[in-house]
C-alpha cells in the first residue's frame, strides 16, 4: 500500500527534509507545496502579468498556490502540517481545517508554545507530535505496524 503524504506548513526549517530521509525505505511518496517562497509570492505575477497594487499581487500568488494545495490535499491519505516557532503560517491552519473537512488523516507538528493557540487545530489532527521523527515513527507503524526501536 503506497501512501501519499502532503507536506504543509513552515517552509524556513528543513523538517521535510527530515520526514522524506527518515520515510527512505518505507512506501511513501510526498508531495507539498512550492517551497522556494519568492516563487510562491510572485507566481501570479509572473504567469498573469503586473499588479502595481501589492494586495492584488498577493491576491493572484495565493490563488495559484490554492489550486496546487487544494489538489494536494485532495490527493494525500495523509497530510502532515507543521507550524513553526518564528512565523504566523496563517497558510497552514487553513490547509489542516481544510484537510480536516475531507476527512483527511490529519498530524499537526509543532512546539509546546503554540499548543493554546491551535487547541482546535489539535483537536481536528489524529495525531499532534513536536518532531519529524514522530511523523516517521507514525508513518512506520502505519504501513508496517512497528514501533520504533
Amino acid at each position: 500500500m503506497t501512501l501519499t503524504i502532503y507536506l504543509s506548513g513552515e517552509i524556513h526549517t528543513d523538517w521535510r527534509e527530515q520526514i522524506t530521509t527518515g520515510a527512505q525505505g518505507l512506501d511513501v511518496h510526498f508531495t507539498g507545496p512550492v517551497t522556494d517562497h519568492a516563487a510562491s509570492d510572485d507566481c501570479g505575477v509572473a504567469i498573469m502579468g503586473d499588479e502595481p497594487n501589492k494586495f492584488w499581487h498577493d491576491n493572484k500568488g495565493a490563488k495559484l498556490n490554492a489550486i496546487r494545495t487544494r489538489h494536494g490535499i485532495e490527493m494525500a491519505d495523509i497530510v502532515v502540517v507543521r507550524f513553526g516557532e518564528k512565523y504566523k503560517q496563517w497558510n497552514a491552519a487553513f490547509d489542516a481545517g481544510y484537510a480536516a473537512a475531507l476527512g483527511k488523516s490529519l498530524i499537526v507538528m509543532h512546539g509546546d508554545d503554540h499548543q493554546h493557540a491551535l487547541k482546535e487545530v489539535d483537536a481536528a489532527a489524529l495525531a499532534v507530535v513536536t518532531e519529524p521523527q514522530q511523523v516517521v515513527d507514525i508513518l512506520t507503524y502505519v504501513l508496517n505496524g512497528t514501533l520504533p526501536s
